[in-house]
């Protein structure tokens, strides 16, 4: 396995009875990454973190984790991984410190080292405050906070999250998603979810799933300048006579579809879809300086994540997500 790589899966496929959760798989994922496994509920996402985890053997293929093969290395790939399950399993009856502490020494710290971490990881996912608290008394949030650092305490080199975010509210998932961007300065984070907003403000990279196969793989960028083509639209508010607009982009070959609506006073929104991808915001605005015209935005609108997930799944023989 290259040095440079934390995760290498090639061919994976776990099979149940009757059905194919993961098909044939293969990925690569480097050291310091944040890379999102992003797919619909059902789409083989927490069935690779398992197997990525050793919790859960594979029907065939390979996976090696920072060097280790988890079918053959178990024992090695667990003490570099730090993994938090969807339904995180926390002790409600334990106070965040002892817990901790108590998970520490389960994951082989001795209890000099144990403790100098448990002080560490309480500080970095901001639990100093709450750390005599008992578990079942915290909000969801904070309980969040406690299954990353029960997932950090042995300083693993690879964090796998699966739907860190899920049940909170907009102020705690901001405040989990800074924390997530954080640990990538000395850790690889594997990210499993459905909420693509979270994906897209998170991650370095993307892997689309979608009914156990990969779909795209790539980084965001990558993504949009792949996908992006005509529908990488550009909007303009100008403030000109609705008909000399229309007689513009009709004759404008750049431009494959448009759509004029009336804005504030004398302005109109125009919607510009160029043909290729073509950036229009340079003919546009030498457009307006040549008939005198005002301008007020000239904004190119590239794809979102929603946007690209959707064509990818569409383009896969689905109709809807």
């Amino acid at each position: 396995m290259s040095d440079g790589l934390m995760i290498e899966v090639s061919n994976l496929t776990k099979r149940y009875a009757g059905h194919t959760a993961v098909s044939g798989i293969s990925f690569a994922v480097g050291r310091g990454e944040i890379v999102g496994l992003l797919g619909s509920n059902g789409a083989g996402k927490s069935t690779t973190m398992r197997i990525l985890s050793c919790y859960m053997p594979a029907t065939s293929g390979a996976v090696r984790v920072a060097g280790y093969d988890v079918f053959t290395q178990a024992d090695d790939v667990r003490r570099r991984i730090g993994y938090m399950p969807e339904n995180n399993p926390l002790h409600p009856e334990m106070r965040v410190r002892e817990y901790l502490k108590f998970r520490a020494r389960l994951k082989g710290l001795g209890w000099r080292r144990s403790r100098e971490r448990v002080d560490i990881v309480l500080e970095q996912c901001g639990l100093t405050d709450v750390s005599r608290k008992i578990i079942g008394h915290l909000s969801k949030g904070y309980r969040q906070r406690v299954g990353l650092a029960d997932a950090l305490v042995h300083e693993p080199e690879l964090i796998i999250l699966d739907e860190p975010t899920i049940g909170l509210d907009p102020r705690q998932i901001r405040s989990v998603r800074q924390l997530i961007k954080d640990l990538s300065r000395n850790h690889t984070v594997l990210i499993s979810t459905h909420i693509l907003s979270e994906v897209e403000m998170t991650c370095n990279r993307v892997i689309i799933l979608h009914e156990g196969k990969i779909l795209a793989a790539d980084t965001l960028d990558n993504l949009q300048n792949l996908m992006g083509g005509s529908t990488d639209q550009v909007i303009a508010e100008i403030a000109a006579p609705r008909a000399e607009l229309q007689e513009c982009w009709e004759q404008m070959g750049e431009i494959e579809y448009f759509d004029l609506s009336a804005a504030e006073g004398e302005y109109h929104r125009c919607a510009l879809t160029p043909r290729n991808g073509t950036d229009l915001r340079p003919q546009i605005s030498a457009l307006v300086r040549e008939r005198g015209w005002q301008l007020r935005e000239l904004t190119r609108n590239r794809p979102s994540l929603e946007d690209i997930y959707v064509r990818i799944i569409r383009s896969n023989g689905e109709e809807e997500i």
